[in-house]
């Protein structure tokens, strides 16, 4: 059997995927770092706008996916125009979506934090409205990167997009810095340095892309002059993802109200371990990002056990990673928490949480990483129908009952949404298992 990947094509696919992760985590990290020197009404500020922010960046994400399998599909079946065509219809729908997006989020600024978060207490509430507004404006930004990035993906190549971020998070961190303990700024300086930094990301990955060396290069007339069945592919995989991911991230938005009501100390403690725990999702985000080009490439080239065993195969490889990550933030929890200078109750109730949900990402690659290859094999509307009933089933309607009916604290959220992770996990993996391609 002829193998479309050898080891070192894989590995040369993942390892800058998920440096690329580790360097989103690190901003992210430096971001709350920062802010919370400024205190907890900054820290919980910055955190309930970057709940919707990861809501957008993951719809947006899930659309540009719908490129990407579009994209590998036509390489791996050799029609190297039509990929260059879908690359640049990519382009268009999703910077067109997210201008649109920027002016309703600019336009209805607190509006929309006050029917969100209206419980937030004033000083919470006055941050936020502060940091959406700046993070608004670097959307469009954001939209082409991220398409950018997903295009040299289909082509296998993940370094590209890696050193531009490499680049755009220097920028970003950089500018926090001297924003912050410089120039004596608040929250705006968190936001200015994430806006500069996407506009040079986006300038940079449209010039690489104009460059003709690429297996794929972005013409003019793709992208300006709509191509309706082009566009039509992608959305009929990048609609159900995005409306998987809005749906999905709009429940974890109610999940961030409820945690609101239980005080500013539980917002806080809430938002340290969230920021925290992304250290664990990172190798299956680079995983799963790897694998919508390997599994939609496979298909293209009609090789249907192949991208199951590759899918098995990364599925190991994310398992032999959380080992290791796990550990080390199990190990160390006083210390990680200890770094966002949290007090006190929030402090240990932080701990917790982090320990927890350490604990439980025994259940997430099964949980999370089989959707992609469901995804790039053209069931995407299966994969939404599972997650989102999952979702608010068990992990919004349970933290409900916990918190509202049964009285318990922040902890038992996270509780209801590992429940949701071993519901999500059983489906998939049974239907992986059953026959087929």
């Amino acid at each position: 059997m002829h193998y479309l990947y050898d080891r070192k094509q894989l590995m040369d696919m993942v390892v800058p995927l998920v440096a690329e992760q580790v360097l989103l985590v690190l901003v992210g990290m430096a971001d709350v770092l920062m802010v919370s020197t400024l205190g907890k009404e900054a820290v919980s500020g910055v955190s309930l706008v970057d709940s919707i922010n990861n809501l957008i960046i993951q719809v947006l994400f899930s659309m540009t996916a719908g490129g990407t399998v579009v994209c590998a599909r036509f390489l791996g079946a050799k029609a190297h125009q039509e990929a260059e065509r879908s690359a640049g219809q990519l382009l268009f729908i999703t910077t067109l979506g997210t201008l649109a997006l920027a002016a309703t989020l600019i336009l209805g600024n607190r509006s929309i934090l006050m029917l969100i978060f209206g419980s937030a207490e004033e000083d919470v509430l006055d941050n936020a409205v502060t940091y959406l507004y700046l993070t608004s404006l670097s959307l469009p930004f954001m939209a082409l990167y991220n398409s950018g990035a997903s295009i040299f993906r289909a082509q296998g190549n993940t370094r590209v997009s890696m050193l531009v971020s490499l680049a755009m998070n220097v920028i970003n961190i950089s500018g926090n810095a001297v924003c912050i303990f410089g120039l004596g700024m608040g929250v705006e300086g968190v936001g200015i340095p994430t806006v500069v930094s996407r506009m040079i990301a986006a300038g940079s990955i449209v010039f690489l892309l104009n460059s003709k060396k690429n297996g794929v290069h972005i013409r003019r007339e793709t992208v300006i002059r709509p191509d309706t069945l082009i566009i039509w592919r992608i959305l009929t995989i990048g609609i159900p993802n995005s409306m998987e991911s809005a749906l999905f991230d709009t429940g974890k938005l109610i999940i961030q109200s409820l945690v609101v009501t239980l005080g500013t100390s539980a917002t806080a403690a809430f938002a340290v371990a969230s920021n925290l725990v992304t250290w664990l999702y990172l190798p299956g985000n680079a995983i799963g990002a790897a694998l919508i080009t390997i599994v939609a490439q496979c298909f293209g080239a009609r090789e249907y056990k192949q991208a199951k065993m590759y899918t098995r195969k990364m599925i190991l490889v994310n398992y032999g990673m959380l080992a290791v990550i796990c550990s080390a933030l199990i190990i160390g929890c006083q210390f990680w928490v200890g770094l966002y200078s949290l007090t006190g109750e929030t402090a240990v109730m932080a701990e917790k949480l982090l320990t927890a949900h350490a604990l439980a990402m025994l259940v997430w690659p099964l949980a999370f990483i089989l959707p992609y290859y469901f995804r790039a094999s053209g069931r995407a509307v299966f994969t939404m129908a599972v997650a989102v009933i999952s979702m608010w089933l068990f992990r919004v309607g349970l933290a409900y009952l916990f918190v509202e009916v049964m009285d318990k604290d922040v902890l038992w959220v996270w509780y209801a949404m590992f429940i949701d992770w071993i519901c999500r996990m059983i489906v998939f993996l049974s239907v992986f298992k059953g026959k087929g391609e």
